[in-house]
């Protein structure tokens, strides 16, 4: 079980690095003090992908290329070890998450609705982002809020006893804020 809704599908939170770790070999100046913290050892490799991750939002090609040569192991090792774990991420989080539980509690209660209404509102599948990446669709077995069935985590905001009407306006609410275009609009 997750330790947190934000690590079940975490939305992007990282705009203050951009450019921090621009493709092409720029170098991964944020990274190097955790490096030095773990004396660049091997058997540091998982703490150090998760607070690179933490760091950059998602294990770039380039991200895992630097932490390999870093801890002088081979990029298979690195990348093995970083798609063994399903918390780790090889592409930038959606803008917004959306996530409906669907533990034995939620599923009884109609989580199957909420995520047959959801795919079709926002014309993603289960486990799936839009292709502009305003929004991700995911599911979680359990949150451990059962006598609040169904329930949806939109953004990291618990959102308990779901209904098909409840969930759509919320999901809704970001699409006025993405725009008729399907572009984010301009923030004052």
């Amino acid at each position: 079980m997750a330790n947190s809704v934000a690590e079940v599908m975490p939305t992007a939170r990282y705009e203050h690095l951009a450019g921090a770790a621009a493709p092409g070999g720029q170098a991964f100046e944020a990274l190097e003090p955790i490096l030095r913290r773990y004396h660049r050892s091997p058997d540091s490799l998982i703490e150090i992908l998760n607070q690179s991750q933490e760091l950059y939002g998602h294990l770039s090609d380039d991200l895992l290329r630097h932490v390999a040569g870093s801890l002088e192991l081979p990029l298979s090792r690195v990348h093995g070890t970083a798609s063994f774990y399903h918390l780790f991420r090889f592409r930038p989080p959606a803008r917004h998450s959306c996530v409906v539980c669907n533990g034995t509690a939620c599923e009884v209660k109609g989580a199957a609705p909420l995520i047959e209404a959801l795919e079709q509102e926002l014309r993603i599948g289960l486990g799936a982002c839009s292709a502009d990446g305003w929004v991700s669709l995911g599911s979680v077995r359990c949150l451990g809020t059962c006598s609040a069935a169904p329930v949806v985590v939109i953004d990291g905001a618990v959102r308990k006893h779901q209904t098909v009407s409840s969930v759509l306006a919320a999901v809704r609410e970001l699409d006025a804020e993405h725009g008729p275009e399907g572009e984010a609009e301009p923030q004052p």
